[in-house]
């Protein structure tokens, strides 16, 4: 059995999807599925079972011999939650019970971090092990991921294989139901069908034009296809960034998602809100090397072709992955 935590949000129904596409159908789901406006996500998958995110680690201590593989995709991921007990419950605590039960049953675990525990970028974007314990994330949910990765680091017993991702900025179908967080993209193609143009930070740097600031977008179908991999034919277990490794600006992403819905552009800038600005990261790239050494060859979809296939078949068709 193959476990997907995280199941019915986003990158985890992805997963799943990508895993039925190979041929797997042992799959147990978890997840809160008392939140229906995630039940499309999983609407015409092939799964074995679901379980719900509380029942998790009482189930494995019953069932853990049983499986696999572990994917523990899930987690609170709001970046403007503040209350630090909800990341000590979900992403730190959890996660820890996770790896336990994985170390028990000799169970090898991908588990997801974040692009987010880089914080303004001062040691760099490389997911090198011993920076992890300087990093300066910008909130609580990033300082969770980081914790996490910290603690992972710091432990004498482990699964039999591990990585830890760190997820730059994932964009990609089954993020319908995300609200604020959903990617650009998504509200892009919103505001463009609503209003015909499209508004973006102004920046606040002078180091960067309006629209100037750069982030590395990655495909979610690139995402589980590195997931895939690490299950497949697994590398040195280590903590690995997941983006495109190219960094590209918001102007770039908006240009294209106006090209393709077929509309000329019509772009202009807001003010970034004043509670967000010291805060506001200008520029992320991920040093993809490491993954790449370690194996992994398929590459990953420019921006542009990303968008493309986003917007195209699943945006416009308000179709699932």
């Amino acid at each position: 059995m193959i476990v997907v935590t995280g199941a019915a949000g986003f990158i985890g129904s992805c997963l799943v999807s990508r895993l039925n596409k190979s041929g797997y159908e042992d799959i147990i789901v978890v997840d809160d599925f008392s939140k229906t406006e995630k039940d499309g996500n999983l609407d015409g998958k092939t799964i074995k079972a679901k379980v719900g995110r509380k029942d998790f680690i009482q189930w494995l201590a019953h069932f853990g011999q049983e499986v696999d593989f572990i994917y523990h995709i899930g987690a609170r991921t709001d970046t403007t939650e503040f209350d630090i007990s909800i990341f000590d419950e979900l992403n730190v605590n959890f996660s820890k019970a996770v790896w336990s039960a994985s170390v028990k049953f000799n169970i090898p675990l991908v588990y997801a971090s974040s692009a987010a525990t880089y914080g303004l970028g001062e040691f760099g974007y490389k997911d090198d092990h011993s920076v992890i314990s300087s990093l300066k994330p910008l909130n609580p949910y990033g300082d969770s991921k980081n914790d996490f990765d910290k603690w992972v680091l710091n432990q004498t017993e482990s699964p039999p294989f591990w990585a830890g991702l760190k997820f730059f900025n994932v964009y990609g179908p089954n993020e319908f139901h995300k609200g604020r967080m959903a990617s650009v993209i998504f509200h892009a193609h919103k505001q463009i069908e609503d209003t015909g143009a499209m508004k973006l930070f102004r920046s606040h740097n002078p180091e960067y034009t309006d629209g100037g600031q750069l982030r590395d977008f990655v495909y979610v179908k690139d995402v589980v296809e590195v997931c895939h991999y690490l299950m497949d034919t697994p590398p040195v277990s280590g903590i690995y960034n997941l983006g495109s490794g190219e960094a590209r600006t918001f102007l770039d992403l908006a240009k294209n998602t106006f090209k393709a819905m077929a509309k000329e552009a019509s772009i202009y800038f807001i003010d970034t809100p004043a509670d967000i600005r010291d805060k506001y990261q200008y520029y992320t790239e991920a040093d993809m090397s490491k993954l790449v050494e370690s194996g992994f060859s398929k590459g990953f979809h420019s921006l542009e072709d990303g968008v493309a296939d986003y917007v195209t078949n699943y945006l416009q068709m308000n179709a699932y992955y």
